[in-house]
């Protein structure tokens, strides 16, 4: 009786296996392409607070929000800091909308609006009476990059403790503008209440530069950089999501790290 060809039963062994992983590999494309397909063919999201992304996009975005913002974020989860002498010397710098120019301290106030109707008028030089807390982190941009920065101001919680805004901080957003209105966030109010979120006024010991906010702006290092508005002219409070510039193009409204 004639022997088997081992080696051609090891060479049919390899084919059977390479037939099904390309099998297999095609079915998954298949079932990848198809769910593609889906998607781009849905409907877009009706324009509100958020605009520009496909419906079952925006439900998956706003069930992740919901998940790390009940499940995963504590005031314990805190951005991984630096020692000052890392961080750059010249900052990245993006965009400008909003805060185009020179706005000079002495020309400025932030505008808290409670809600009970009054409106605070404060002035940079009331803000940076109060304790001051730096932080040297990697700021992370949803462009891909990435720089380790170091910025000093105020911490959120100590601003809002300040100024007796007990009541205002425990609805669930914070809303934020520049004077001209062209550039606005909305925060989830655990985020802005975290304890490394800092209003600030200092990049790299100095205050800041137009580019960069002046005189005052948001430092948020549990989001990305599309929260951390730039030169801050009013702060507002809601339980409904405040207007937000990137969520209005498509973005994730909450945009956390």
């Amino acid at each position: 009786m004639k022997k088997p060809n081992k080696e051609l039963t090891v060479n049919q062994q390899i084919k059977r296996r390479t037939f099904i992983s390309f099998g297999l590999f095609g079915v998954y494309a298949a079932g990848a392409y198809g769910a593609w397909r889906w998607l781009y063919k849905s409907p877009e999201e009706t324009a509100g607070i958020t605009a520009g992304a496909r419906k079952p996009l925006r439900r998956a975005l706003n069930k992740t929000e919901i998940f790390f913002r009940r499940l995963t974020f504590n005031e314990n989860h805190l951005v991984k800091t630096y020692p000052k002498e890392m961080a750059a010397k010249i900052i990245r710098h993006n965009s400008d909308i909003g805060s185009e120019g020179k706005l000079p301290p002495e020309n400025w106030k932030l505008q808290v609006k409670k809600i009970n109707g009054e409106t605070l008028q404060i002035s940079l030089d009331e803000i940076r009476a109060l304790p001051k807390t730096e932080i040297t982190y990697d700021f992370k941009c949803v462009e891909g990059w990435d720089q380790i920065q170091h910025w000093a101001g105020v911490k959120f919680s100590d601003f809002i403790a300040h100024y007796k805004l007990d009541t205002e901080a425990k609805l669930q957003y914070v809303g934020l503008e520049t004077p001209d209105k062209q550039y606005y966030v909305g925060i989830d109010m655990p985020s802005a209440m975290h304890p490394q979120t800092l209003l600030a006024y200092q990049m790299n010991d100095v205050l800041l530069s137009g580019n960069h906010g002046q005189p005052l702006r948001l430092i948020i290092p549990v989001k990305y950089g599309i929260k951390n508005l730039k030169r801050i002219g009013t702060m507002t409070f809601s339980n409904t999501r405040p207007r937000d510039y990137w969520a209005e193009q498509g973005y994730d409204y909450f945009s956390g790290l």
